[in-house]
């Protein structure tokens, strides 16, 4: 499933250079990551790299876009395929 921040953001700017996949910007209020981008790192890292990095813990699996690991893994796949198409 996709990742989301929560409000106890605190806008450190940590998160948005180690998204793989450029899903997170800068919102509003606070930072944001877009669900049709985040593959929770999968096809990059055994692990979730804004997640390793928050200070404050507050990037957590959004339970409106819930994934198994097989598709985040086609998601990563398609994203490999568009960037070398638009590349």
């Amino acid at each position: 499933m996709a990742l989301y921040i929560t409000d106890e953001c605190i806008n450190c700017d940590v998160c948005e250079p180690e998204c793989p996949n450029g899903a997170i910007s800068q919102g509003e209020e606070i930072y944001v990551i877009n669900p049709k981008l985040c593959t929770e790192c999968v096809g990059h890292y055994d692990t979730s790299q804004c997640v390793e990095v928050c200070p404050v813990d507050c990037i957590l699996s959004d339970p409106n876009h819930p994934e198994s690991q097989e598709e985040l893994m086609q998601k990563y796949n398609q994203l490999v395929q568009q960037s070398k198409q638009s590349a």
